[in-house]
């Protein structure tokens, strides 16, 4: 047998790391499903599913083919070709959607659909680590039932620890997420197997024929099932999320080669544990594995659900920080947590918010039950957007026809908007929570946009162009201080209002000045080599742009140092930042309602430093303040 190259080797290797990692990061969520989802069908207070043969194999029909339809065929295959170079998530398609239809109505309105799908990921991210740690934990009582009384507050702990160490970064103990993650897909699929291979007779429940006979026998409490049966598909916007982490390959590969088949092996593992034992339906995960396996699996379920939560709070944090970069956050304190990966941010008012919800959530609920009904509106929320949005990639990007375009992506809405309408009656048992924290969200983040909208019109309205404004100020005999003045503009080619009050309170300028505008990119990246433009206007005037994109930290300091390398002299030492500082007055009569103009001040006063945020050094920067009416 020969021996393959090693030029070809090498990516296959490459190829198999990068899937290994795309375990842990994407299919955390989705991996932990099992340990909640058909006790949650079969064991719902509002719809319970009667335990018989035919209903049970209805309900593994229905779970395939969920698997199959949802996550396999729409955002495997589909999906995750409406990537933004590279990068994916929603906040990646609102860039795509804003890139060619922002100049029309129609796109004002998918753009603000797109913010509110941003919003409904984060109800998910308050979710997802509460039901995941508190199902796995609830495995203790499985052990010894007097340990029941310990649930919450090992939960509690749990969660804890896990928020108080993201300020760490993920770096460190990212590598081992993808193994153990491998283990338990692996430990899914084998406890499965047994199971299936003494009841054979559950596979036939791969047909699509008895889901659709579950359908037609029960057909209100099939459709209510739904609201269970999507507990099956949660965590499918990570694999679009975290696409730009992996690639789309290794993301594909990993669903293909493990992820999907044993899941599927677990799910008809636990139908024929049903079909046997219908009285184990308190826990049948838990009740698959033997006896002396129990305590080392439900050790390895902890484990497990807390890499799924630790991959949905880092998405909540990149998601705030392509929020901010797009103008739908106000400035926060995002401290980077890896000099080698660019994607690994923390957020510390986004991660501690999160933590008290989520304990609000663990507090009040209780168990994995309780929450599993308030699980789902979110999630189908954000999925039923995802596609919504995708319509304009398919015909701008993609250059689908018409005919196309619906009938495929119309399917995959119709499957979206019945898991989404059979949610809507879990509204009543805490549904309306996930929605209320999204709406809380989504108030601030729309007046954000709004707010900064006005206000850059508001202070471009009697600008000066740079252009008029050098040659008069040349001609005046304004005395030169020694030193670089860098001044930031809010629009190209405009003189920014800090520049002038200089000129009114100290009447000099330094013998160099830029004016420096930075321009947030639709696209997710921009190379170091490419973010800086200056075009001189005479001897002390120039004029420069930085682009960066929507996923990229903003670091002036960094761009002064690439200016250096274009024979202009600024170096940290000899330059002085200045920034505009402006205090907001709401007034009558203002293109904003008077109460989101109050949100819009509030928000604003509160900001970070535009100098941390910018990364200029303290000690070098002046900031002016002015009054701006709204």
């Amino acid at each position: 047998m020969s021996t393959p190259p090693a030029s070809s080797a090498a990516p296959c290797r490459h190829l198999g790391v990068l899937s290994l990692a795309a375990l842990g990061v994407v299919y955390g969520d989705i991996g932990t499903s099992p340990l909640y989802a058909i006790h949650a069908v079969f064991a719902n207070d509002r719809h319970p599913v009667p335990m018989d043969t035919q209903n049970i194999l209805g309900v593994l029909s229905l779970v395939f083919w969920s698997l199959t339809i949802v996550v396999s065929l729409k955002y495997v295959v589909i999906i995750l070709r409406a990537d933004n170079r590279g990068e994916g998530g929603i906040m990646a398609l609102i860039a795509l959607v804003q890139r060619r239809l922002a100049h029309l109505p129609l796109g004002h309105r998918l753009i603000v659909l797109g913010v509110f799908g941003a919003a409904l990921f984060y109800g998910d991210g308050i979710i997802t680590p509460a039901i995941s740690v508190l199902s796995a934990v609830e495995g203790l009582k499985m052990i010894a039932p007097h340990l029941d009384a310990w649930i919450i507050p090992a939960t509690l702990a749990i969660l804890f620890a896990l928020f108080a160490i993201q300020r760490h970064g993920t770096a460190r103990v990212g590598a081992w997420f993808g193994p153990i993650m491998a283990i338990w897909f692996l430990t899914l699929g084998a406890l499965g197997i047994g199971a299936i291979i003494e009841q054979p007779g559950v596979l036939v429940a791969l047909s699509p024929t008895y889901a659709v006979a579950f359908f037609m026998a029960h057909p209100l409490l099939a459709f209510f099932s739904l609201g269970a049966v999507v507990l099956t598909i949660t965590g499918t916007e990570a694999l679009y999320a975290d696409m730009g982490h992996f690639g789309r390959t290794p993301v594909r590969l990993a669903w293909s080669m493990l992820v999907f088949p044993a899941l599927v092996l677990n799910y008809f593992g636990q139908g024929a544990l049903l079909l046997s034992q219908p009285q184990v339906v308190d826990n049948p995960f838990f009740r698959l594995a033997p006896g002396w396996a129990l305590v080392p699996l439900v050790a390895l379920a902890t484990v497990a659900t807390v890499i799924a939560s630790q991959a949905v709070i880092s998405g909540t944090f990149s998601l705030t920080t392509q929020a901010i970069q797009l103008g739908y956050l106000p400035r926060m304190t995002v401290l980077h947590t890896s000099r080698a990966e660019r994607g690994q941010v923390y957020v510390p008012v986004v991660n501690w918010i999160l933590f008290v919800a989520v304990t609000g959530l663990v507090l009040s609920f209780g168990s994995s039950d309780a929450l599993a009904a308030a699980y789902g509106v979110a999630v189908t929320g954000t999925m039923s957007i995802t596609t919504v949005l995708a319509f304009v990639v398919a015909r701008r990007r993609w250059r689908w026809g018409l005919t196309r375009t619906f009938v495929v992506l119309g399917l995959f809405l119709a499957v979206d908007l019945a898991f989404f309408g059979a949610n809507l009656p879990k509204l009543g048992d805490g549904g309306w929570l996930p929605l209320t924290f999204a709406a809380l969200l989504f108030i601030p983040m729309s007046t954000w946009k709004r707010g900064r909208t006005l206000l850059i019109a508001r202070l471009t309205k009697d600008c000066m162009p740079l252009g008029t404004f050098v040659p008069l100020i040349e001609g005046e005999g304004i005395p030169t201080v020694a030193g670089t003045a860098v001044y930031l503009s809010g629009r190209p080619g405009q003189v920014p209002h800090a520049l002038l009050h200089v000129l009114k309170h100290f009447k000099c300028l330094h013998e160099r000045v830029i004016v420096l505008h930075i321009a947030v990119s639709s696209k997710p990246h921009v190379a170091r080599d490419k973010r800086v433009r200056i075009v001189p206007i005479n001897a002390r005037f120039y004029q420069a742009r930085m682009d960066i994109g929507f996923m990229d930290a903003p670091d002036i300091a960094d761009a002064m140092r690439l200016c250096q390398r274009l024979d202009i002299p600024c170096e940290l030492e000899n330059t002085t930042f200045f920034l505009g500082r402006e205090t907001l007055i709401p007034t009558r009569g203002a293109p904003m309602a008077a109460w989101r103009q109050k949100l819009f001040a509030g928000l604003f006063r509160n900001a970070s430093s535009p100098a941390a945020y910018l990364g200029l050094p303290p000690n070098r920067v002046v900031e002016l303040g002015a009054q701006v009416n709204l």
